[in-house]
């Protein structure tokens, strides 16, 4: 029989409520306190929702933020909260019955709601019960007041109705923008095994939310290229002593991440560690951020027998970190598949396309602080010795005039300035050209014979292997390269000028050493 609810006793810990906000939360794993009591509902009462709801009921959860009234809500079409639960789920710190599931703590709902919003409700219709009970909290008033106990709105509603709405009001700091995309894309991260086995719908903004998948390295083994191609993803399975064990699979990424790379720790298929872009990258495993491990390797680790922090955003290791690192590190250095060695190693040309965004921001920027170098040099005084009154002798050869390429496999950028008193163009191209060219190219049109600016051109070569150890690098660190080529590339033309009678020399043996002896990395275990 449905016991009557009236009002709910929120003693002891009403002063606990003027706390909560102060929590260390980040506004995704509030959110997800609210989400993780909507599955556990549906987890519980699975038979009972199939049996209303037919045998294709999928947990639903929306969460919808409207700036205009500065107001959040969160709505699920899980089992509602029942009668006898009331009591407990609006009393601070009630730990439930059965903590084995994702509501362990019996402070999710409130210490995520009072984060939000110093106003607060929520309205729930249970199951099996013909009454929605709605409780509002005020919290100021609550803790000025010491109100211990809650007046419960009650209104009949159909048997077969069950949801919770909690409604967060006067949001004390209201995502925006770039943080609702931010909340998208962790949300999508933490509750990505239960939207890959389709048993959860989640909604932000009437948008469902999915989880893509980053595809796997499937290449030959570093050290024979021309062998076969292999997947390289491994599965995890380690006995960490006194009832722990970590158990899932660590993968080479097919395209290299900054940003992406690296483990998400899970337990009872929520995700603890390792969102989004806040992945966990122990240097033991991974190295510094400067490294390939770093921008490769990914992973989903699902723990047992650890406790995690109250807020759900870490992982409670007591003594065991270093002994999963140890384990971890020996399985994928295995002679079998050893994936940290392929990580470091293995070079692709997609890689440099794949971060042909950051090249071109760097060229542009690059003849940005090219100018300004040159600018600055002019200001005091720089000079290159005597400048003999004949023409400069042209470099002869494909090296001297290369080929044009289609615009679609190249990037440039223009600078024009004034250098040894007279105007010049530079031009900088970065060629995506599948070939296996030279990795700097230049070309000059000396001012004697021709009397516009004089122009070079400088092409560096993306695709050459000297490059591939460079495809993750950002912005910054192409510029610092694009910066070395035009360096050389007025070197060889200034040379010219002062008679040399073989300024490609200095090109020439710059590409061949760059090749044969620059173009694999050497990193130390």
């Amino acid at each position: 029989m449905m016991a009557k609810v009236s009002s709910v006793n929120i003693r002891p810990g009403v002063n606990v409520l003027s706390v909560l906000p102060h929590l260390n939360y980040k506004a995704w794993y509030a959110l997800a306190e609210f989400v993780d009591n909507a599955i556990q509902s549906s987890v519980d009462h699975a038979k009972s929702l199939r049996s209303v709801a037919g045998k294709d009921y999928r947990l639903r959860v929306d969460i919808d933020f409207d700036q205009a009234e500065s107001k959040i809500t969160i709505r699920d079409n899980a089992a509602g909260i029942a009668s006898p639960d009331y009591q407990r789920a609006f009393r601070p710190a009630e730990i439930p019955l059965d903590a084995s599931g994702l509501s362990e703590f019996g402070m999710g709902m409130k210490s995520a709601a009072c984060w939000f919003a110093p106003n607060w409700s929520v309205r729930s219709s249970a199951l099996g019960e013909r009454t929605e009970r709605t409780v509002f909290f005020n919290i100021d008033k609550i803790v000025m007041d010491s109100i211990e106990e809650l007046n419960v709105v009650s209104i009949d509603v159909a048997e077969d109705k069950h949801y919770t709405e909690v409604r967060l009001e006067n949001i004390r700091k209201f995502p925006h923008g770039k943080t609702i995309a931010k909340i998208k894309e962790h949300l999508a991260s933490i509750y990505r095994v239960y939207i890959r086995d389709n048993s959860l719908e989640l909604y932000v903004d009437g948008v469902k939310l999915e989880y893509e998948d980053p595809a796997i390295l499937v290449a030959p083994n570093y050290r024979d290229p021309d062998g076969p191609s292999v997947k390289w993803k491994k599965d995890i399975n380690l006995d960490l002593g006194d009832g722990k064990s970590a158990t899932g699979f660590v993968a080479i990424r097919e395209v290299a991440s900054t940003r992406l790379a690296g483990l998400a720790l899970f337990r009872r298929k929520r995700l603890i560690l390792g969102s989004a872009d806040e992945t966990y990258r122990p240097e033991d495993i991974f190295g510094r951020s400067n490294t390939y491990p770093y921008q490769r390797i990914l992973g989903e680790i699902h723990l047992r027998g650890f406790h995690v922090s109250h807020t759900k955003d870490g992982v409670k290791w007591e003594e065991s970190e270093d002994e999963f690192l140890r384990k971890l590190r020996k399985e994928l250095s295995e002679e079998a598949l050893p994936l940290i060695q392929q990580a470091r190693e293995y070079r692709t040309k997609s890689g440099a396309k794949a971060t042909r965004k950051d090249a071109v921001q760097a060229l542009r920027s690059a003849a940005d602080g090219f100018h300004q170098t040159m600018t600055a040099a002019n200001d005091i005084g720089f000079e290159l010795g005597v400048i003999a009154e004949t023409s400069p002798t042209p470099t002869t050869g494909h090296e001297a005039e290369p080929q044009d390429i289609s615009e679609t496999d190249r990037e440039e950028a223009e600078i024009r300035l004034q250098f040894r008193n007279e105007p010049w163009i530079v031009r900088i191209e970065l060629s995506y050209a599948n070939d296996h060219t030279d990795w700097l190219t230049i070309r000059d049109r000396p001012s004697i014979t021709d009397p516009e600016p004089r122009e070079i051109l400088i092409r560096v070569a993306m695709l050459h292997p000297f490059m591939a150890q460079f495809q993750t690098l950002d912005s910054e660190g192409f510029s610092a390269i694009l910066k070395v080529a035009s360096a050389m590339a007025l070197a060889e033309v200034t040379a010219a000028e002062l008679g040399d009678h073989h300024p490609s020399a200095v090109r020439r043996f710059t590409n061949e050493i760059l090749k044969t002896h620059f173009s694999k990395r050497v990193i130390d275990d």
